[in-house]
């Protein structure tokens, strides 16, 4: 007979909103923790940004979403949606196959509606206390104010990823004078007019702000550590260049790369990624989240081996088609806690977390990459889907991987626009 548990499923996001529904799905009793008014995690864009442009004033008020004004997604919705409900277009919504941000809130908002989540989620609702008491789990929170406390029998983590900054450190940055962001506190590109912007880094985040600050800015210098990046100028701007890493600032404005090229600069814009965060979490150090951005040991990112499966998290790899791998992620956690499947033993998920370790230390892969799925992720999905007795979504891995040859091969500014998606899966044999 399969086991009915009391759960505390933590941010509405669409990785709360998807262990949500699959909780409820296997019987589960589900309460959902939003400090925000809105479900949607990041997705809910709030024009305001954070008194401290860089997040590093611990008196500020903490904004949670990181979506700036024209951000779309860096995946075609036919990869964003779930096994089934999929993300189609929306009436009188946005019909790109690479979308806004608000098509995707509203997508996540028709998925609630559809299966009953809204109801479940306690809004304005602060979690400020996490920690295991006699094989419960305390969870206090705060509301206008007011705290109270619930016991449960699991815990699940789905607060997202992308709200507490990580800062790039380059030499002599500690007596720059001049104005620094974090992408985190980036809505519109007004701010940078007629500015000389270096920007770090080279993920979605700075693809995407380069390209709308340079609407406005005199000029945009990207700098990325990659060791391939060459000093040249970006194809089709006449006011964005790419460089090396950053061989070292100084007070006087000067910005110089270790290509030899230098510049003088009005703004150092960190696109450098962000912090695992999870402030309300108290597991007398069990888990931890290490200088390099590790949480462990997680048994599969997901369970720690002495707290599983009472306590799990969502979320957490990076580098994969994120929905997909969550919703997978969800379900075995479910049927986990129901009883039908079982994890190892705590010895032996902690033999494979070790034996992870050990692998990525041997073949020089630097420790800040250990949530770092791609280029493995469809081992990593099919493997999650073996677990709960699934077959491997093979279209939704094809289309993921047509899309990784352009974003490869720099060509996505183009690529998603002209990409005819629908014309391109007619003609696949799935």
């Amino acid at each position: 007979m399969a086991r009915s548990v009391k759960v505390a499923v933590i941010g509405a996001g669409a990785g709360g909103l998807i262990s949500a529904r699959e909780f409820q799905r296997e019987g589960h009793q589900v309460v959902v923790y939003e400090k925000g008014s809105r479900l949607g995690g990041t997705w809910a864009y709030d024009p305001r940004v954070e008194s401290d442009p860089l997040s590093l004033d611990p008196k500020r008020e903490i904004i949670h979403s990181s979506a700036y004004h024209s951000l779309r997604t860096n995946l075609p919705r036919h990869v964003m949606g779930f096994s089934d409900y999929p993300f189609t277009a929306r009436k009188n919504g946005d019909p790109r196959n690479y979308p806004g941000h608000e098509e995707v809130l509203g997508f996540l908002n028709d998925f609630a509606m559809e299966f009953g989540l809204t109801e479940l989620i306690r809004f304005d609702t602060e979690v400020v206390r996490v920690e295991s008491r006699n094989d419960e789990w305390v969870v206090e929170s705060r509301t206008s104010g007011l705290s109270s406390v619930d016991m449960f029998e699991a815990v699940v983590v789905c607060n997202g990823k992308h709200t507490e900054p990580r800062l790039a450190n380059p030499p002599g940055i500690e007596k720059w004078s001049g104005k620094q962001v974090h992408s985190h506190n980036y809505r519109v590109p007004e701010p940078f007019r007629n500015q000389i912007v270096v920007l770090v880094g080279a993920g979605p985040s700075a693809f995407g702000i380069s390209r709308d600050i340079a609407t406005v800015a005199k000029e945009v210098h990207l700098s990325s550590r990659h060791p391939d990046v060459k000093f040249s100028k970006l194809d089709g701007y006449d006011n964005i260049w790419q460089h090396s890493k950053i061989n070292y600032v100084n007070e006087d404005g000067t910005v110089a790369f270790e290509d030899g090229c230098s510049v003088k600069a009005d703004v150092i814009f960190h696109c450098t990624g962000y912090k695992y965060h999870f402030p309300f979490l108290n597991t007398n150090g069990i888990v931890t989240i290490d200088d390099d951005n590790r949480v462990g040991p997680l048994y599969k990112h997901i369970f720690p081996p002495q707290l599983g499966p009472w306590l799990s998290f969502v979320g957490i790899p990076f580098m994969i088609g994120t929905i997909h791998m969550m919703e997978l992620q969800s379900k075995w956690i479910a049927h986990v806690l129901s009883g039908k499947v079982s994890l190892p033993s705590k010895e032996e998920m902690l033999a494979d977390v070790e034996k992870f370790y050990r692998h990525m230390e041997e073949s020089g892969i630097p420790k800040h990459y250990t949530h770092q799925i791609y280029p493995n992720q469809f081992e990593y999905t099919d493997w999650l889907a073996a677990q709960v007795g699934i077959p491997p979504p093979e279209k939704v891995k094809r289309i993921y991987t047509q899309h990784m040859k352009f974003v490869c091969s720099s060509q996505l500014e183009v690529f998603r626009d002209e990409w005819d998606i629908d014309n391109w899966i007619s003609s696949q044999d799935f």
